[in-house]
């Protein structure tokens, strides 16, 4: 008897969706529980997905401009419901697609300085890392507070200056930090959290060039973000916080920076 084809990546999409009949539901399950390998690919979908969601689905229940309702049916006659479809399908392709760009993808500078963005694409890379990790109770982070090695371990794959934060004075103890994907090599996300279980992040990356080093806050529904440039790093403090405590920890941070 041949042995039963792989899943493609079609079908472990369709799986993870809820679309597939039952049988082949559990056909890939049965697959998936058979081959680790690809149950944690999937997984990391799964993760990328809530943490797009979060980030972007409320664009969804935004209202449609009206720019964007006209080309959509000009010259053909739909159903309302095949034009509401049609634009709420749009929005949210869209917000999703411009997410995940937005995490793999830099901004490229236009060569002047009004050409460069307010908010600058790895403080969207931030704000996703943050959403992605600090809901997750058993490894939110790579590498524990084994504040030594991780400070030496993330300084050699990031080639910048990490030095751990000590924000115990601020209420948060350290929990670990990870490496991230970034387009001019790793960046590195520290995680911190008070007694209440509430956890903050700071990203450091290479800063992109001609972002000014102004200390600017972005606000991102509940998520607030602080994020400058300091001594050739880029920073982002993000947490679901008052601003005021958030930029408490801010200047906390900016207070400690490596020289």
């Amino acid at each position: 008897m041949n042995a039963p084809l792989p899943p493609d990546d079609t079908q472990l999409g369709a799986w993870l969706d809820g679309e597939l009949p039952p049988a082949e539901h559990d056909r890939i399950s049965a697959w998936l529980e058979a081959h680790p390998a690809d149950a944690q690919r999937v997984q990391a979908w799964a993760a990328d997905r809530d943490a797009l969601r979060a980030l972007w689905g409320p664009v969804a229940d935004e209202p449609v401009p009206a720019a964007l309702q006209r080309p959509l049916w000009r010259g053909t006659a739909r159903p309302a419901w095949a034009r509401a479809a049609m634009v709420a399908g749009l929005l949210i392709t869209g917000a999703l697609a411009g997410g995940g760009a937005v995490w793999w993808q830099q901004h490229e500078a236009a060569g002047s300085v009004a050409a460069v963005p307010i908010e600058p694409a790895w403080v969207q890379r931030a704000a996703l890392a943050h959403s992605l990790y600090v809901p997750d109770q058993r490894h939110p982070v790579e590498v524990r507070a084994q504040e030594d090695h991780l400070a030496r371990w993330l300084t050699r794959r990031t080639q910048l200056p990490v030095k751990l934060f000590d924000l115990r004075a601020q209420g948060f103890a350290l929990v670990g930090g990870r490496l991230l994907p970034d387009t001019d090599g790793p960046g590195a996300q520290l995680m911190y959290q008070d007694d209440s279980g509430q956890r903050v992040t700071v990203y450091l990356r290479k800063p992109d060039p001609q972002v000014p080093a102004a200390f600017r806050y972005e606000q991102q529904g509940d998520l607030g973000l602080f994020y400058w440039v300091e001594g050739g790093c880029g920073y982002a403090l993000a947490g679901s916080l008052p601003r005021e405590r958030l930029l408490a920890l801010a200047e906390a941070i900016y207070q400690q920076q490596p020289e």
